[in-house]
């Protein structure tokens, strides 16, 4: 059934709106470690069995029209003999206020086999997709009469696109690079409105699983997201695991400033969340997660945080063998 899989095109996503438009930087999850395909293509496959991963997070409770985003995932091998091919789809939704984006991507990796015990791969992905932003005039309203920058209804723009990413794992270390929104050059125009480009954003991660004994582990991890216009964003997160199945963590997530970015705005909050974390794997191939938010920027008083929820449903294939368990 999973072979029969075809790609096809979904309405949703992420657009800022001024006088002239602006995409804001990448979707965010916290629990972003456990969908590796949300943000490195070439992640496809990890898991080796197909696995499904479906995410639900709806930030700042409390902000009328606030950001709600969801996404669903299935990615695995296409070939189970030398398993140097990953496939995968991904498609998420993103709405905030009048605007909303909508991408699906299908993803192939290609993955190196780096030792005799299969234990360690370099994989080199590619993700070619589309995103659809729309924004509903509607929902506007103008200050001034017979605003021209204001459309009439609900326009649309669709943009091809693709993704490029490579990934390294071992039983106990990962380390990803990649660059999404590789056509960003290609802008979109609603109506008479200027034109505006999604921001193209390299992402790298990194992390480890780490025994203190025989029934508990730390697992520390990180994501870097540059887009080269707004501020560095950092998460930083550790899970303490109990015998593999409950994992307790939390994350800190701030902007960092790299080098002097001449268009960036001056005088914005560094520090964004502290997130709780909590997984419970009910066996080797169901995960259910919870995440909450707790906001540290100046919106602290304005709402309740942010929740997000996560599933991930592995299906193994008949005489198929995981030579390592895959904790990334």
């Amino acid at each position: 059934m999973i072979k029969g899989f075809k790609l096809f095109t979904l309405i949703a996503g992420l657009v800022l709106l001024t006088v002239k438009l602006q995409a804001q930087q990448s979707i965010q999850f916290s629990q972003y470690m456990f969908n590796g395909l949300a943000v490195n293509p070439a992640y496809a496959g990890y898991k080796q069995d197909w696995t499904l991963n479906l995410s639900s997070r709806i930030q700042w409770v409390g902000i009328n029209d606030a950001p709600k985003t969801g996404t669903l995932s299935v990615d695995g091998l296409t070939n189970s003999t030398n398993q140097n091919m990953g496939l995968g789809l991904i498609a998420t939704f993103d709405k905030l206020g009048p605007e909303s984006t909508s991408s699906v991507y299908l993803n192939y990796a290609y993955r190196l086999r780096l030792n005799d015990d299969d234990t360690q791969r370099l994989s080199f992905g590619l993700g070619f997709g589309a995103i659809q932003y729309r924004l509903d005039g509607t929902k506007f309203n103008a200050t001034d009469d017979g605003d021209t920058y204001i459309p009439a209804g609900t326009q649309s723009s669709i943009t091809p696109d693709f993704r490029f990413g490579i990934y390294y794992y071992s039983p106990t270390v990962y380390v990803g690079a990649s660059v999404f929104n590789l056509l960003s050059g290609l802008g979109n125009t609603l109506d008479n409105l200027q034109q505006y480009k999604q921001a193209r954003t390299v992402y790298l991660t990194g992390g480890a699983m780490v025994p203190l004994s025989e029934t508990l582990d730390i697992k520390p991890s990180l994501l870097l997201k540059e887009d080269f216009k707004g501020p560095t964003n950092l998460d930083i997160s550790n899970y303490i695991v109990f015998n593999k199945a409950v994992w307790v963590g939390a994350s800190y997530r701030t902007g960092i400033n790299l080098w002097q970015k001449s268009n960036l705005q001056t005088g914005l909050d560094k520090t964004d969340a502290v997130a709780a974390m909590v997984q419970f794997y009910v066996n080797n191939n169901f995960r259910l997660g919870y995440s909450y938010d707790f906001t540290t920027s100046r919106l602290a008083s304005s709402q309740s945080g942010s929740h997000e929820l996560s599933l991930s449903i592995s299906f193994p294939g008949k005489g198929q063998r995981v030579v390592s368990p895959r904790y990334f």
